[in-house]
Formats: structure tokens, C-alpha cells, sequence
């Protein structure tokens, strides 16, 4: 047996725990450092490390944890309360980066025929744009007394479903994409698995509420709960063509409103931060490629990062404009929508595994996550600076 991978993994947990640690430092967030490690131990720089297919495994079970987090931290009741203008808010958050990104694409690549390769890596680049990382907003928020004011209400449930709505979004351009799809059983499939994880959903829902109550804070309810992430997860990928990650992001939210599910999120989340997390986020650095580099390349990034800035502010703020909140907290709820993270990683990875984004584009990703990291706290500290009274909440 080979016992190379035990040298990779002690490289990629030491660099990718220290540069975490600077980017936090520099008020960046730690997957900053954690995919710079990963450009300087991969092939780009000092070649310490090479992709390998255990590597590979390991970061997608690291991200079909992470969307089970994400699932779990999903607040359902608030979900409801906020209703139709969050939906709204939301919706318009991600049709407006959607066909911003898709538009840029066909600016530098032109237009291709609908139902082609072409036409669905088009689509796929406005995908990623559409994803929300709301924890630096929160933060931020935070920081200032603001979070449960109205606007940041808004921003924190808007960005919820923002995801949702993108996850069904990824889940459909993915089966369309494949050759051998019909997109009317895309459809049906997608359908399917929904009506599926509500009607199973809700029987393992009240499993798990009676297994907390039974024996409540114990291990057994966290490990089971990891076991249900996976094995949806299978069930979306293999029987119903739909990404595994959906899976994982449905078994989270069938179990965020158990009264546990913040011990099961803060078991899961160990190894997830200790082992998986770090694979997976240093796993972007190493499969992101800088030798066909080149300025065309270049200007897409830094057009990608316009237009997905830019899109997610006029998207968000219009629609909270309609929705009577006044131009200048359309405005904070439009920068406060702006930031992309994690997600918009996960997005991309799945995009590469299924041949929809060349590693190269792996770049303009990491700018806009960079750049929207620092610029969104900055600028929603100028605007709450500016208000003459006090919030509503």
C-alpha cells in the first residue's frame, strides 16, 4: 500500500489550519487562506502536493457536509414569517445574476445553440452567481447592533432561500445538461425527489424528534443524522439524477427544526472543520491551473466580478424597492446580498466533477469571493452611518 496520501493530508491540514488563521487576521475569511494554501502547495507553485482521487473523495464528502450544515442551519419558522418579501427579494436575487452571468459569458465566448455544451457552460457561469454567503453580512451586522432590525431580517431569510432557489436551479441545469437527458423526465425527476423528501421528510422528522426527546444530547443522534446526509445524498445522485449535494442540503433541513440540531451540527461540523473542510477548500487551489492563464482570461475574471457584484445589488434592491422599503435600505439589503462564499465554491466544484467549468475559471471565483468579503462590511458601515434614526425592527 502506498502511504503517500498520509503525507498530503498532514501537508494540506498544517497549510491549510495557517493561512486560515492569517486570512482571519486580515478581517478576510479563513476559506480565503484555505484556497491560497492550496494554490501554493499544488502544481501552480510548489508542487507538494498532486491531486489524487482519494483526495478528490475526501473533498466530496467534505462538501456534502458542508451543505448539510447549511441545511441544519436553515430557521424554518423564520423562513415562514418573513414570506413574500423575502421570496420575492430572493427570486429577483437570483434571476438577475443568472442571466448577468450567462450574458457575460456569450459577450467573450459567443452565443451558442440552445441544448448544446456550450450553451449550458453559458448558463452554468450565471449559476454561480447566484449563490449567497450571508456569514460575513451577518457578522457585520452583528458588529453594529443591526442584525434584528428589519433589513437585516430581510437580508438573513432572503439569502436563505436565495440558496434553496439556486440549489434547484443547479440541480436542473446539471440534468439537462447530460446527453443523455430528457428534459421533460429532468423535470419529473427533480418533481419527484421534492414530493419524496417532504413526504419521507416529515416521518423521519418525527423519528429523530422522538429519538432527541428519548435520549436527548447523545452521540447516537448526531451520528444518525449523518448517515441520513449520505444516504440521501446517494438517493438524489443515483436514483433521481440530481445532485448529491441537494440530498445532503434536504436531510439538513428535515432535521433543523429537531430541538437538538444545533448539538447535531456542532458534532458534524468537527470533522467537517478538522479533516473535510480543509481537503475540500485547498482542494480548489490545487485544481485551479495558472499556465494557460492568459488576458482574455484575465478580463473575464474582472468581468465576472463586476457583473456578479452588480447584478446581486440591483437584483435584491429593485425588488426591495417594489416592496416599498425605502431607497436607502434597498440599497443596504442589495450590498448586504452581495457577498459569495462556500457556496459558490460548492456550486463550482460541482460544475468541474460534471465538466460544465475548465479549473481556470476557478480564479475569477476566488476573486469575486476576495473582493466581496472585504467590500460588503466596508460599505454597509458607510450606509449605517449615514442613518438619521433608529432602525425599525
Amino acid at each position: 500500500m502506498e502511504y503517500t496520501f498520509l503525507r498530503d493530508l498532514a501537508i494540506i491540514i498544517i497549510f491549510a489550519k495557517c493561512f486560515g488563521i492569517v486570512a482571519r487576521k486580515l478581517k478576510a475569511p479563513s476559506v480565503v487562506g484555505e484556497i491560497i494554501a492550496g494554490l501554493l502547495i499544488g502544481p501552480s507553485f510548489l508542487g507538494l502536493v498532486d491531486q489524487s482521487q482519494f483526495l478528490v473523495m475526501m473533498a466530496e464528502i467534505g462538501v456534502i457536509l458542508m451543505m448539510f450544515s447549511a441545511g441544519l442551519e436553515t430557521n424554518l419558522k423564520e423562513l415562514i414569517k418573513t414570506g413574500p418579501v423575502a421570496l420575492a427579494i430572493a427570486c429577483c436575487g437570483v434571476f438577475i445574476p443568472l442571466a448577468g452571468g450567462t450574458l457575460l459569458y456569450w459577450g467573450f465566448y459567443g452565443m451558442a445553440p440552445m441544448g448544446s455544451h456550450e450553451f449550458y457552460k453559458a448558463i452554468f457561469i450565471g449559476v454561480i452567481m447566484t449563490a449567497t454567503s450571508v456569514s460575513i453580512t451577518v457578522q457585520s451586522l452583528k458588529e453594529m447592533g443591526k442584525l434584528k432590525g428589519k433589513v437585516g431580517t430581510t437580508i438573513l431569510s432572503a439569502a436563505i432561500i436565495d440558496d434553496v432557489i439556486g440549489i434547484i436551479v443547479l440541480t436542473f441545469v446539471i440534468g439537462f445538461e447530460n446527453p443523455d437527458s430528457n428534459p421533460g423526465q429532468v423535470v419529473i425527476n427533480t418533481v419527484l425527489f421534492f414530493i419524496l423528501a417532504i413526504v419521507v421528510g416529515f416521518v423521519l422528522y418525527k423519528i429523530f424528534n422522538k429519538l432527541d426527546k428519548r435520549y436527548p444530547h447523545t452521540r447516537r443522534i448526531p451520528i444518525l443524522s449523518v448517515g441520513l446526509c449520505f444516504a440521501l445524498a446517494y438517493v438524489a445522485e443515483e436514483y433521481f439524477g440530481i445532485a448529491d449535494i441537494t440530498g445532503a442540503y434536504v436531510a439538513g433541513i428535515i432535521l433543523c427544526s429537531v430541538k437538538d440540531h444545533d448539538y447535531i451540527e456542532e458534532k458534524a461540523d468537527i470533522a467537517s472543520y478538522m479533516i473535510f473542510g480543509p481537503i475540500f477548500f485547498t482542494g480548489i487551489g490545487l485544481k485551479t491551473d495558472f499556465s494557460t492563464l492568459d488576458l482574455s482570461i484575465l478580463l473575464f475574471s474582472i468581468g465576472f466580478v463586476g457583473v456578479a457584484l452588480i447584478t446581486k445589488i440591483v437584483g435584491c434592491g429593485l425588488m426591495a424597492k417594489i416592496c416599498k422599503f425605502s431607497a436607502h435600505d434597498s440599497l443596504k439589503i442589495g450590498i448586504g446580498m452581495m457577498t459569495r462564499g462556500e457556496v459558490a465554491l460548492i456550486v463550482s466544484q460541482k460544475g468541474l466533477s460534471v465538466g460544465l467549468l475548465d479549473p481556470i475559471y476557478f480564479t475569477a471565483v476566488i476573486l469575486l469571493i476576495i473582493v466581496s468579503s472585504i467590500s460588503t462590511p466596508i460599505m454597509l458601515k458607510i450606509l449605517y452611518g449615514k442613518d438619521k434614526v433608529p432602525e425599525e425592527a
